[in-house]
């Protein structure tokens, strides 16, 4: 089994930043992409972000300039850095990893709020 928990979510004021962190254990050789999603209110979940193992990074239009992702590959972990919070980023962040088990399964985060105030 595989867990990925995410840590860093919170309130802040718009302009502001945060810190999103996710961490995979479990059983499993290795990880390929890893990367960020999120939910607002009364919207479908929408892609935030994703970094393949190679170090290549695809971004929404939404938060490009804005946000940073990275990875620690030593410690299966992903992290994602989000300066000039807007109203807008308010939402569910839930962290995605595509794990080698060896067949390739992906997995979800639980999901962390990051609410961005006015």
């Amino acid at each position: 089994q595989v867990q990925l928990v995410e840590s860093g979510g919170g309130l802040v004021q718009a302009g502001g930043s945060l810190r999103l962190s996710c961490a995979a254990s479990g059983s499993f050789f290795s990880i390929n992409a890893m990367g960020w999603y999120r939910q607002a209110p009364g919207k479908q979940r929408e892609l935030v972000t994703v970094i393949t193992r190679g170090g290549n990074t695809n971004y929404a239009d939404s938060v490009k300039g804005r946000f940073t992702i990275s990875r620690d590959h030593a410690k299966n972990a992903v992290y994602l850095q989000m300066n000039s919070l807007k109203p807008e980023d308010t939402a569910v962040y839930y962290c995605n990893a595509v794990v080698i088990r060896p067949r390739e399964y992906t997995y979800w985060g639980q999901g962390t709020q990051v609410t961005v105030s006015s």
